[in-house]
């Protein structure tokens, strides 16, 4: 695969903030180049026994989604996490992952290696796992149980309620949450497992999950899942 030809490879970027800030997230990308964007609206889920005690470990999150050619893509963190202060705890989660993974087809050379925090090599996957509304949460439970430490559930549902939303060109029928899980390739296997035997994945109608590979991240430290 030629340089150019890499270079307009579609990647998916996600942004991961707080409520109120995703328009701003989209604001910021449409200088880089990004054409547009949408945003979900969804909650983060953070284990601590005190903020679990308070009522505060559901967090309210936007989850913004961004589709642009990969020569776009370092620009983009750059800018993101320097206008935001991603690289500050709290601030929120940027990464990005190459679209035609989530089709099975595979670049065949180095050309996503992008040096992040001293690593060249990234070592995380995105996993992405749809299941009926209400039913987020059991699958956050069985990613914990398997070691992650949290997630975020993505509230899946058109505009109205006879809408579909579509993702990666699936039809999400209204009343669907997506967990989206951030955790180290090395810890993979077995979380995916531990999702797919509490919640039946291998059944019809019991929901989709899918991993990609991040290719670069800002916003994440160790322990980040």
């Amino acid at each position: 695969m030629g340089i150019e030809s890499i270079d307009r490879a579609p990647v998916l970027s996600i942004a991961v903030v707080n409520m109120g800030m995703g328009s701003k997230i989209l604001s910021e990308a449409k200088k880089v180049g990004i054409s547009g964007g949408t945003i979900f609206l969804g909650r983060g889920t953070v284990k601590k026994p005190i903020l679990e005690l308070l009522g505060l470990d559901e967090v309210k999150k936007e989850i913004v989604f961004m589709i642009s050619d990969k020569k776009l893509e370092e620009r983009l963190h750059e800018d993101l996490t320097e206008k935001f202060h991603l690289d500050k705890p709290n601030k929120g989660i940027l990464f990005s992952s190459p679209v035609n993974r989530t089709v099975g087809i595979r670049n065949r050379d180095n050309a996503d290696n992008w040096k992040m925090g001293g690593k060249v090599n990234m070592d995380y996957e995105v996993v992405f796992t749809v299941v009926e509304r209400g039913l987020g949460q059991e699958v956050v439970d069985a990613a914990t149980a398997a070691g992650s430490r949290g997630a975020t559930i993505i509230n899946a549902r058109g505009s109205g309620i006879h809408e579909n939303t579509m993702f990666f060109s699936m039809n999400i029928e209204p009343e669907k949450e997506i967990v989206m899980i951030i955790i180290e390739k090395e810890k993979s296997d077995k979380i995916i497992k531990s999702i797919e035997e509490a919640m039946h994945i291998d059944e019809p109608g019991k929901g989709v999950m899918f991993a990609m590979d991040v290719t670069k991240a800002s916003g994440l430290v160790k322990g980040d899942k």
